[in-house]
């Protein structure tokens, strides 16, 4: 992957994170699951620093669980 695709790709990534965030701290939803959802959301962003495109996977598909209303369960 070259320089500017890199670059590319971290911005991507920081966009989506920051989104992701938004949105969980604007669900209805009881304060565990907020607090799990939160959680993968700091996993993938440390997961970042060493597997960037691995990361923007996983936020993908943590993008789609959260348009899909799956959560984790109240813990």
């Amino acid at each position: 992957m070259g320089r500017d695709s890199q670059l590319e790709l971290y911005g991507l990534v920081a966009d989506q994170l920051k989104e992701a965030h938004s949105r969980v701290r604007e669900l209805q939803v009881p304060e565990g699951v907020r607090m799990a959802l939160t959680r993968k959301l700091l996993v993938i962003t440390a997961a970042a620093k060493h597997d960037l495109a691995g990361a923007a996977r996983r936020l993908e598909r943590f993008m789609v669980s959260l348009d899909e209303g799956r959560f984790p369960e109240d813990v």
